[in-house]
Parts: structure tokens; C-alpha cells; sequence
């Protein structure tokens, strides 16, 4: 499986049968100046929620490339109102597609929409995919429900929020690992504004200390998970 960071919280994963991309939020983010939003293909959009920085070019990919949105049902609802139909909307539960299965998992945050209109609870998800098991955050601060996690699965990648303010800092994301038994973490949320920069060497060794490895790819990257 591929991770390709788009900045943010933007990112996506090429799977054997499907390419999956997750809160979409590029132009407007100048760190991802370099990034052609119009050249990325996606077959499944998966929303955490409706905040602008993890939304704003989702109408627009969605219609380009018809992708199906995974999102909550007031996401699906506005998306509608932007003339986009190819949606499952879902809440937190469980629900197996035809690349895998997903679960969508509370996440301790807001959610409202570019409107100004209620964007439902935000969310992250835990994918069960190809053989392996990876779970995003979305945004969120350190919650004790995600220790359920590593009762229910047995993560190879943790995706989290480590910019701070808004979400889970670096220290708060060492100790999230630890509740979902994860060892090997990809950060995101973090850099792309003054409020949530963040020392990314201080971050790698925060993991490093706890026998953890937290990966930084840059913003256009691809890694092989």
C-alpha cells in the first residue's frame, strides 16, 4: 500500500483495488503550493468533517473524478446542496466496501461547515485493507475511547494529528500510540499555519524515547507502508 501526503490532513492511500483520499484541503494551504490538485485521482473521498482545512477542495475533486464521499450524514447533506450525489454517508460504525472494510470511530472535536451549518460529529477512521489495519484520527485530542482500538484491532500505522492548539501536540500523540498499541505513527496537522507549527525534530524523538517511530513525509511524498 502507498501513502502519498498532500498536506494537512490530506493524504492518499493507493490499496491493491482502490485509490482513497482523505480530507481534502490543498489549495489553500501554502505549503502545498507545488501540489496539482487537478491531477489527483481518487475512486473513495473519506471526510473526518466539515471544518474548512479539511474540506475545501472536496467538492471539486468529487465532481472531476465521481469518487464516492464517505462521510457523516450532515456532510452528505450539504455535499448534496454542491451537486454532489455519489455519496455513502455513515456515523460511527462499521461498513465493508469493496476495498475493505471501514469503521468510522469518535474523534474528541467540532465540526461545522463552510456555511456555517452543523457538520455532524467529527470522526476518524480505522480501515481494514489488504491484510492491513491503519487508523486516522481525523482531528481530535487524546481521548481514553481510543484504548478500545487495541482491543478491536491490531494497527500497523496510526495516522494522527500532532500540530497542537486545535488537536493532540506531540506528546499527546506518543501517549495516543501507546492507547491504540501502535508503534509505527504517520503525522499530519501540523506546519501549515503560524499556530500549529511544530519542532519535528523534538516530535521524532518525543516517539523515538518511547520505542515508537513517528514519520514526517514531505508534502507530495510517496511511502510504501
Amino acid at each position: 500500500m502507498k501513502y502519498t501526503y498532500y498536506g494537512q490532513s490530506c493524504f492518499l492511500l493507493e490499496t491493491s483495488s482502490a485509490k482513497l483520499l482523505f480530507d481534502p484541503f490543498i489549495s489553500g494551504n501554502p505549503l502545498a503550493k507545488h501540489i496539482k490538485v487537478a491531477e489527483i485521482a481518487a475512486d473513495y473521498i473519506l471526510v473526518s468533517h466539515g471544518h474548512g482545512d479539511h474540506v475545501a477542495d472536496l467538492v471539486d475533486i468529487a465532481k472531476r473524478t465521481n469518487a464516492k464521499v464517505i462521510c457523516m450524514p450532515e456532510i452528505a447533506g450539504w455535499l448534496q446542496k454542491q451537486g454532489v450525489s455519489n455519496i455513502h454517508d455513515m456515523n460511527i460504525g462499521k461498513f465493508k466496501f469493496d476495498f475493505g472494510t471501514v469503521r468510522m470511530v469518535s474523534a474528541t472535536h467540532s465540526s461545522s461547515l463552510p456555511d456555517g451549518s452543523y457538520g455532524g460529529n467529527p470522526a476518524g477512521y480505522v480501515l481494514d485493507v489488504d491484510g492491513m489495519q491503519i487508523y486516522f484520527a481525523g482531528d481530535t485530542g487524546l481521548t481514553l475511547e481510543m484504548k478500545l482500538l487495541a482491543e478491536l484491532y491490531q494497527l500497523e500505522y496510526a495516522i494522527l494529528p500532532i500540530g497542537g492548539n486545535y488537536t493532540m501536540d506531540p506528546d499527546d500523540a506518543v501517549i495516543a500510540a501507546g492507547y491504540v498499541n501502535c508503534n509505527k505513527v504517520i503525522g499530519v496537522h501540523y506546519d501549515s499555519f503560524p499556530v500549529i507549527t511544530i519542532d519535528k525534530n523534538f516530535a521524532v524523538e518525543s516517539f523515538r524515547r518511547a520505542q515508537k517511530t513517528l514519520l514526517l513525509p514531505n508534502i507530495g511524498q510517496t511511502v510504501e507502508l
